[in-house]
């Protein structure tokens, strides 16, 4: 080996030495298309407003951010279709009947209050999009609880009508509820829809499926062991923002832990707090507050499962 060989041998260069191809933008544009089928579906049953709502978050989270960013005299990222896939998940959050105003204050909301104060992206302690949907819950309760069903009319969500005593008759038949054909948010409601883009996650390994199915499977035995009747318990997974929240929501890199044991303890407490919520709750739905209250956890979380570096004294 001469000098210069060993020279390119010897040499040293700070850390991360793994490489990879993955990088933000790639990973949020997986993740818009994940949402595609889901978005086609809201616009198919709910028609043009649903599209209206949707456009308007996008543009008013990509413009937050552009407009907090130079203020802040901070580089615009927007490239990085981070904005724009919290404004189709904020868009998700909301009933068809909203009005536009709700869209950009949410998205306002989550650009600038919950992720830009705290850092920008990679920074935000708590979902961005879950934080404005519990923001926009607290200021217009009757706004945000009132659905319209496919065909346009003011109904009660399958979820809200089992919150109430009713029982399998009174509620929609599992295929509508699996297709979307019902009253709920925007994206929440197809699950067929939601499993596909959730699949194509999995496949493009952008996100673990332990979180997603941890999660799912914590909240149905949490059900049944709080005495939910097992003739209602496809209707708790398929209805309101459970598979959602899952796979799109839960699994938010920046807001979720990053070692296995982490991710399932993470995954089982939003279980067992949707769960929770949903039956000894005021609330028919448990999803956003339970995926919230578990991102605050994740610092603790992660304190406690991370691995030992080698050599460190216990």
């Amino acid at each position: 080996m001469d000098k210069v060989e060993l020279d390119k041998a010897l040499t040293m260069s700070l850390a991360p030495h793994i490489r990879s191809s993955d990088s933000t933008k790639k990973l949020m544009l997986d993740v818009i298309i994940a949402m595609v089928p889901a978005l086609i579906g809201s616009v198919y049953f709910y028609g043009i407003s649903a599209l209206i709502l949707i456009l308007v978050s996008i543009a008013s989270a990509v413009g937050s951010e552009i407009l907090i960013k130079k203020l802040f005299k901070k580089d615009i990222l927007i490239g990085d279709l981070s904005a724009v896939v919290t404004g189709i998940l904020i868009a998700f959050n909301l009933p068809a009947n909203a009005p536009w105003w709700i869209a950009v204050f949410g998205s306002f909301f989550a650009i600038v209050v919950v992720k830009e104060f705290f850092g920008g992206i990679g920074s935000n302690f708590m979902n961005p999009a879950l934080a404005a949907r519990a923001a926009l819950v607290a200021s217009w309760p009757s706004i945000m609880a009132t659905y319209v069903n496919t065909d346009g009319i003011t109904s009660a969500t399958p979820l809200a009508l089992i919150k109430g005593g009713s029982g399998v008759d009174a509620l929609p038949s599992l295929s509508r509820m699996f297709i979307g054909d019902i009253g709920g948010s925007l994206g929440e409601t197809s699950a067929l829809l939601l499993l596909i883009g959730g699949a194509y996650l999995l496949i493009r390994k952008v996100i673990d499926w332990k979180i997603p199915v941890i999660y799912i499977g914590t909240t149905a035995i949490v059900l049944l062991i709080l005495g939910v009747n097992t003739d209602l318990l496809v209707y708790h997974i398929l209805g309101g923002g459970l598979i959602l929240g899952a796979f799109f929501m839960a699994t938010d890199y920046t807001t979720s832990p990053i070692t296995t044991k982490g991710k399932i303890i993470f995954a089982i407490g939003c279980g067992l707090l949707t769960a929770l919520i949903r039956v000894k709750g005021g609330m028919p739905e448990g999803v956003s507050y339970s995926i919230l209250l578990m991102n605050i956890m994740t610092p603790i979380i992660e304190r406690f499962t991370k691995p030992k570096v080698f050599g460190e004294v216990k």
